[in-house]
């Protein structure tokens, strides 16, 4: 299908995610994914993990594209995407004991992060966990070289947008309710960082 949008690194980092996923949602039933792009992971990953009930989302400009790779995948526990902007939530509903999102966090700027960070506080129960796939900077500092290179031009294009570091992410998580729970290191600099909804 041309019209399907194609996200080369979706290909490199799908299974190194899954491997992580396949454990920390073991417990998972309903998973939201924040930005799901092109809908490639979450047709990867509700293939692989049956058991998951995976739910799409993603601005409005990106559900065409989302739609299309749901479609012809016919995946009874992938659903369609629904729109979802991280600062216009109010009127999201459904019920998920897991959140997942990639390459989303450094895109967005910081005030957006934290309206993420919120909503998930939100919507999880006690237990619960966010799983956050990206690039992360540690106690101020750069993990790699091209890390440092990746933020730079990132900032050139929108000085809004940059690598977030977990300091900063654990502080927010913390005014939800989210503790820090397990980190885990990615190829190409990247990490999966996890977060547990602690007990109302």
């Amino acid at each position: 299908m041309r019209h399907k949008p194609d996200a080369p690194a979706t290909h490199r980092n799908r299974e190194p995610i899954l491997e992580v996923l396949d454990i920390e949602f073991r417990g998972s039933n309903s998973v939201l994914e924040i930005g799901s792009g092109t809908g490639q992971h979450a047709v990867y990953f509700g293939r692989a993990l049956p058991r998951l009930c995976w739910q799409t989302s993603d601005r409005a400009e990106n559900l065409q594209g989302i739609g299309a790779w749901v479609r012809e995948a016919a995946l009874d526990n992938v659903l369609l995407p629904f729109e979802l902007d991280v600062q216009q939530t109010d009127t999201l509903t459904g019920s998920y004991d897991a959140v997942f999102s990639a390459n989303t966090a450094h895109i967005m700027s910081f005030a957006e992060v934290e309206c993420m960070f919120g909503l998930v506080g939100r919507i999880l129960p006690s237990g619960g966990l966010f799983c956050l796939y990206g690039p992360f900077n540690d106690n101020g500092e750069f993990t790699s070289d091209s890390n440092r290179r990746f933020d730079a031009s990132l900032r050139a294009g929108d000085p809004a947008m940059g690598i977030r570091d977990l300091f900063d992410l654990d502080r927010i998580a913390s005014a939800g309710g989210l503790i820090r729970h397990r980190r885990y290191a990615m190829p190409s600099n990247n990490m999966i960082v996890l977060w547990r909804k602690g007990d109302d």
